[in-house]
């Protein structure tokens, strides 16, 4: 290269970087569905630091799955029947709203009929599991984030196994991403020889070919069991043991499943074969027919099932609408709270208000970034009258709201940027003060094991510690 050339390359080159800053900045400001924290937040990375910050951008900016995949979703969702079951009358009126608001959502409407039960472990759960599919006469449907080869995965790996060896039709999805080990191991080759229809969902491919066309973070964080299409299962729980032996420093993970029989299963379905059918190539049929009509008004449940190609801001919405539905008593339990201002205001305000509101995390969390930014929010908090408590027996992953003692919600959303915008998650909404009953008893089981938080202790912080909380709080919006 002459000297000529390389002298009009470098004399160029501050006002191409310019202009490309420039661009980067005003797509930043005209890209919808951003608020002003997260617009001002990545305007100022890409200004200090222009080339790492436009990289970051590029990878990490947008809520972007890729074109085709977001086509595939709609080409899917477009083959499911709509669904035209539920009944809000079976609700009381002061609930309502909140059904209608997830109604807006996934379409589902709260449905009666149902029953519910809240095994007592994570082991138990997946003993129950397994006897579930163990009696399966039709089909068994498994959605798993994240699925393990260790004691508990390899049981419903068998169990799934031998439901297909008599007839049973089983369909295994897991996300590519979390886990990775099953699908790269013998054990996925295993299913599929023994007539397991399996799928990775949002597979990863050639990471640096998939970087070009959407993010690679953007995960199925659902975690569905759909057993016949009456049975089905909804929580925190991944399909591991307990002891996590990703993460074993952390242990015991604990998470709580809710096993519900009735209608609602088939709302879990179709949210399945949503899934399902963005991935594979197969129309799910028959098994997407309205199930028949029951006079039930027991247990009315509903599913809520939100993502990235579902309406922005739905999660927010569902958490906010809960909170400020609470008129005595709000109990949350969340391992990642890194809130959006609207949700954060929402739960200081349902306290200001008088409702006893408290929030359960765990004291150990398996990503520090997480935990000091969670921490960061606990002083406006803590001022508000919310109390706050670190469970210390394991990490303390389940995701859990109880209103007043008659509502509860429960699924695999965090109350994080991820799950309030990124990844797809599930959740139910169930207006029963039985089972409402039994999972405060199990909140209250975390709190025996929990130490409170105080404002004289959170005051006490030394002034590093709260410096780092801040700043990776800061950094929040920007992912």
């Amino acid at each position: 290269m002459s000297s000529e050339l390389t002298y009009e390359l470098l004399s160029i080159y501050p006002i191409v970087s310019i202009a490309i800053r420039l661009a980067i900045m005003a797509r930043i400001l005209l890209r919808p569905n951003r608020t002003p924290a997260s617009r001002i937040a990545w305007l100022v990375v890409v200004g200090a630091v222009p080339e790492v910050g436009i990289i970051a951008y590029l990878l990490l900016g947008e809520v972007n799955i890729g074109r085709r995949r977001v086509a595939r979703v709609r080409d899917a969702l477009s083959r499911i029947p709509r669904y035209t079951e539920g009944n809000e009358e079976i609700v009381p009126e002061r609930y309502r709203n909140l059904f209608r608001l997830g109604q807006s959502v996934s379409g589902f409407g709260p449905i009666g009929g149902n029953s519910g039960h809240l095994p007592a472990d994570s082991n138990a759960t997946i003993n129950a599991m397994v006897a579930d599919i163990d009696a399966a006469k039709d089909h068994v449907h498994l959605l798993f984030y994240i699925w393990l080869a260790d004691n508990n995965g390899c049981k419903v790996i068998d169990a799934v196994k031998r439901a297909a060896a008599r007839g049973v039709t089983c369909r295994v999805m897991v996300d590519d991403l979390g886990s990775r080990t099953l699908v790269r191991s013998h054990h996925w080759e295993d299913m599929r020889q023994a007539g397991v229809k399996v799928a990775s969902g949002l597979a990863v491919g050639n990471p640096f070919l998939r970087l070009m066309t959407s993010r690679i973070d953007l995960r199925n964080h659902r975690k569905i069991v759909v057993i016949d299409g009456t049975i089905t299962y909804c929580g925190s729980q991944n399909c591991a043991d307990p002891e996590f032996r990703v993460k074993p420093r952390y242990a015991p993970w604990v998470d709580a499943m809710v096993r519900f029989e009735g209608p609602i299963a088939h709302q879990n379905q179709l949210l399945f074969a949503g899934d399902w059918m963005a991935g594979v190539r197969e129309d799910l049929g028959d098994l997407l027919k309205s199930p028949a009509a029951t006079d039930g008004t027991s247990m009315p449940a509903q599913v809520i099932g939100t993502g990235p190609t579902v309406r922005y801001s739905a999660m927010q919405e569902v958490f906010q609408s809960l909170v400020f539905a609470a008129r005595r008593e709000l109990v949350i339990t969340t391992p990642y709270y890194i809130p959006d201002d609207a949700l954060q205001t929402a739960i200081c305000a349902c306290a200001y208000r008088g409702v006893d509101t408290t929030i359960i995390f765990p004291a150990r969390n398996d990503s520090w970034i997480v935990g000091a930014a969670s921490r960061s929010y606990y002083a406006d908090l803590l001022a508000a009258g919310v109390k706050i408590y670190e469970y210390g027996s394991g990490l303390l992953h389940t995701k859990s709201l109880t209103v007043d003692g008659e509502v509860m919600l429960i699924g695999s959303a965090n109350m994080d940027r991820r799950s309030l915008e990124l990844n797809y998650e599930n959740n139910i909404l169930v207006y029963d003060p039985e089972l409402t009953a039994t999972m405060r008893a199990r909140q209250k089981s975390y709190l025996e094991q929990s130490r409170e938080v105080t404002r004289g202790e959170v005051a006490r912080w030394s002034m590093p510690r709260r410096l780092l909380n801040n700043t990776v709080a800061i950094l929040g919006p920007l992912f």
